[in-house]
């Protein structure tokens, strides 16, 4: 059967936001055509509840989880995704700084030694760090129920030193502060980025994936025994590369399946693999450019090479995760990281990312990183380049953190949700389908056309997009809700909202009255330049 058209305009909130919108939208504009596909299709993928999740950065740790009591703002932000997803975001805690921290039983919880701050790296990671058991029973403030990933030294080369911080991590996770929350250790990471460490002095030039391998399975079999890892649930993350040959040569999931890396004592406790994955790169102060960032062409791009990677991992029947990523590595690009057409690129990002099946993706924050989801203590001096701020900045969330709200809503509390990408001919546009038991119930649809200050300043009328949405004719849609993601510019920092409502707040809950509608059926549904809507229906 020919699908029937449904078609619909969102409803904003403000009467007057809907005049505007109807005067930039010309009547003869081309329309783009969304096709929604029932029953799913062959390629639809399970999507986690707890799809977008956190890396933090290890060295500051206490200061995300708090050390006497939680850090109320984290433990709120986290809270606001659960409630929409109905399990909390997975948290990662390790990155740089992971290879290079030491145990000490006289610690109480961290000492740190930091670089000085520069133009570049406005808040560096702390190039020695010393901690002490009472540093990771500190994961008992995290949200009950929350799966964690925690990384070991390993470029050290010190073993001695990676048994012991793995011993106390699992005495933390195994006393019932932790345990009786739900709380648990999911992986242990043994290493971060090893595939650089020839680059970073953390082995010789000449270092290779056959070392690697070694390596990695003598430190695994030792913390295997030592902590008789079979005793529990937890389990090893190999990888954690910084990129991947995609070949047998070198560092990539086919090369250290190929080199046998599952098959030793603690190889057959690995059950997922690690990748790291920026879209660019500040670590040498170059700009980053905010339309390349949002372009829907460069998020496939960049994703799509990893297709090989992801099969050869789901071969071994093995997840495969993102672990660490963001926007531009080395904390983020100033006036790029940091703004509301991040938030477009993120969403898109992370969606398109489960479609090609990649279980989870990890956003790497750090206390003051310019990519930051969410700053949890307060700031004195600036994320952009250093200079001391006039007042010091509390604690609030940053335009990627409604990434993370929208995705978070848009797969829901279901529990096992499937996600399509829907098929649209349209180079700025991009569009999901979820569904709930078989039965298509939300869309994403996403308009990833620059929009800037300047422009608004020059008077130039702001794009919006006219989308059809075609339903199978068996699909008599009711009850039509639609959800905006309202961003005055791309390159604002501040003020956005998601239905009206904002996370802008200074307890990080949500803040206003949503301005979500039922909507009757209409010509189209008109999303502006740099906003994208969730569309919400039952379809039987």
């Amino acid at each position: 059967m020919s699908p029937s058209r449904i078609t619909i305009l969102f409803l904003a909130a403000a009467v007057t936001e809907l005049s505007h919108a109807a005067t930039l939208i010309s009547a003869d504009s081309p329309l783009t055509d969304v096709n929604v596909v029932l029953p799913p299709a062959d390629n639809a993928v399970t999507i986690s509840p707890s799809f977008v999740s956190l890396s933090i950065e290890q060295d500051r740790w206490t200061d995300w989880s708090g050390t006497t009591s939680s850090n109320q703002f984290f433990y709120n932000a986290m809270e606001n995704l659960k409630n929409l997803s109905g399990s909390p975001p997975g948290i990662r805690i390790g990155a740089n700084s992971e290879d290079h921290t030491n145990f000490d039983h006289g610690v109480q919880y961290a000492e740190d030694i930091f670089p000085a701050p520069n133009p570049t790296t406005p808040y560096p990671e702390a190039t020695n760090i010393t901690v002490g058991d009472s540093y990771y029973t500190t994961a008992k403030y995290l949200l009950p129920d929350t799966e964690v990933i925690w990384g070991v030294n390993f470029g050290q080369n010190n073993l001695t030193a990676a048994i012991v911080e793995a011993t106390s991590i699992m005495q933390a996770f195994s006393g019932p502060e932790i345990s009786n929350l739900g709380i648990s250790l999911k992986f242990l990471e043994i290493g971060n980025e090893p595939d650089l460490y020839m680059n970073n002095g953390l082995r010789p030039k000449n270092y290779n994936v056959t070392q690697y391998v070694s390596e990695w399975t003598h430190f695994a079999d030792a913390i295997f025994q030592e902590i008789k890892l079979n005793d529990t649930s937890t389990r090893f993350l190999a990888g954690a590369f910084a990129g991947s040959s995609s070949n047998l040569e070198g560092f990539s999931p086919q090369a250290i399946f190929n080199l046998g890396i599952s098959n030793s004592l603690a190889g057959q406790y690995i059950e997922a693999f690690s990748e790291h994955h920026y879209q660019g790169t500040f670590c040498s102060g170059s700009e980053g450019v905010l339309s390349d960032l949002m372009s829907k062409a460069n998020i496939r791009g960049n994703l799509s090479q990893y297709a090989s990677d992801i099969q050869a991992t789901n071969d071994q029947g093995f997840d495969y995760i993102l672990g660490e990523t963001n926007s531009y590595s080395c904390h983020g690009a100033p006036g790029v990281s940091n703004t509301a057409g991040a938030a477009i690129w993120a969403l898109d990002y992370a969606l398109y990312s489960a479609t090609l099946g990649i279980k989870q993706v990890y956003f790497h924050d750090g206390i003051g990183f310019k990519y930051n989801l969410i700053q949890p203590l307060t700031l004195t001096r600036s994320i952009l380049d250093g200079s001391p701020l006039s007042a010091p900045l509390s604690p609030h969330i940053q335009p990627q953190y409604y990434a993370g709200i929208v995705a978070a809503e848009a797969i829901g509390r279901y529990g096992n949700t499937l996600i399509s990408e829907l098929p649209i001919d349209n180079p700025q546009i991009s569009g999901y389908s979820f569904y709930d038991d078989s039965q298509v119930k939300r869309l994403v649809l996403i308009n990833h056309t620059p929009y800037f200050q300047a422009d608004a300043t020059a008077g130039t009328q702001r794009p919006v997009a006219k989308v059809k949405i075609y339903f199978p004719d068996r699909c008599g849609t009711q009850n039509i809700v639609a959800k905006m993601l309202e961003i005055q510019h791309s390159d604002d920092t501040s003020g956005l909202t998601w239905g009206g409502q904002s996370y802008e707040t200074s307890d990080g809950l949500i803040g206003g009255f949503v301005s979500a509608r039922t909507v009757a059926s209409n010509e189209y549904l008109g999303i502006p330049a740099s906003q994208a809507a969730l569309v919400a229906f039952q379809c039987s």
